[in-house]
């Protein structure tokens, strides 16, 4: 059994959406509560949160666009640039604290104090980009975990796995001309779904170019094309850039009975997508992965996905 940290704060539920928005703190209530009924929490290692330092937002967003976005909080508004990024008062705050959770995982998994990490964390990041807030996302946890491990690790090659229904723009972006940093993604395709990037043909601007892959998948198509993209795409991408570390940006939304996904993944489906991205981590980063939460709206459908994937992380469970 791998020893799989589990980042939760009861913090996390205070960034509030209001009424009716998917990405609500009851995606998080129904995760935590589900681990606790089925047993599963008692075998992980709980990870208490601390806000991340500033410096390290910087790292990968616009100080500008920062200030931004904790006056926008502390003015009390109810929403960021577009009415799809609800925020309160308490929600920059609560983004820190997200961001905090990614790289308190990460410096534990570096320590060698745990094996793997999941972080249930909000609000989400893989949409954000250098300056702009999309996509119920304001700061991009992985990005930022990714510039963390190079910078205070000395960690010189990082890939983010993305299976998240939408494409992560925002990584992608802030990522365009980075050889250092491989980005995958594997999303609904850009013509029928939010937000209208990740096509096969975007592939890294400059010295990035060939360190971004996507993989679309067409509405209606699921556990097939998922087998056969990643193992066409994905597989030789990790085996031509030989990561040090690899990062989940890990969306279930994906998932045929989640309402924001055209595709048809199934629970089955999901396990082997989390059993080829381990089979990857095992023979590139010595097993080193942590995982980070990012879409999953069906609340019933949420918390068993999530129990899946993390015993796998576990290798209490295998496909």
């Amino acid at each position: 059994m791998k020893k799989t940290g589990f980042v939760y704060d009861e913090r996390y539920l205070l960034h509030d959406t209001g009424a009716a928005h998917p990405e609500s703190p009851e995606r998080l209530i129904a995760i935590y509560n589900h681990l606790v009924k089925t047993g599963m929490l008692d075998k992980l290692v709980k990870i208490e949160a601390e806000p991340a330092n500033k410096r390290w937002i910087e790292s990968v967003h616009n100080i500008h666009y920062i200030t931004k976005f904790e006056e926008a909080c502390i003015y009390g508004l109810t929403e960021f640039e577009h009415p799809d990024n609800a925020i309160c008062r308490e929600t920059s705050d609560v983004a820190y604290l997200a961001v905090g959770g990614v790289l308190k995982a990460i410096d534990l998994v570096m320590s060698g104090e745990i094996d793997r990490a999941f972080c249930a964390i909000r609000p989400p990041g893989h949409h954000a980009e250098v300056s702009a807030p999309m996509g119920f996302c304001y700061f991009n946890n992985v990005a930022i975990g990714a510039r963390y491990l190079q910078r205070n690790h000395g960690i010189k090659r990082v890939a983010i796995i993305d299976f998240d229904v939408h494409h992560g723009n925002g990584t992608q972006h802030i990522f365009d001309n980075d050889p250092t940093v491989l980005y995958y993604s594997i999303h609904e395709h850009p013509s029928f779904a939010y937000p209208g990037t990740g096509r096969d043909f975007e592939e890294g601007i400059g010295e990035g170019d060939g360190f971004t892959k996507n993989s679309p998948v067409l509405p209606g198509r699921g556990d097939e094309e998922y087998r056969r993209l990643m193992m066409q795409d994905l597989v030789p991408a990790i085996k031509k850039f030989e990561p040090e570390f690899i990062l989940l940006s890990a969306g279930f939304d994906a998932h045929i009975d989640d309402m924001m996904s055209g595709t048809n993944l199934t629970t089955d489906g999901y396990d082997f997508v989390t059993q080829v991205i381990l089979n990857l981590v095992n023979r590139y980063t010595n097993g080193k992965v942590v995982s980070v939460l990012e879409g999953g709206y069906n609340l019933e459908m949420l918390p068993v996905l999530v129990e899946n994937h993390i015993k796998m992380l576990c290798e209490l469970r295998s496909f």
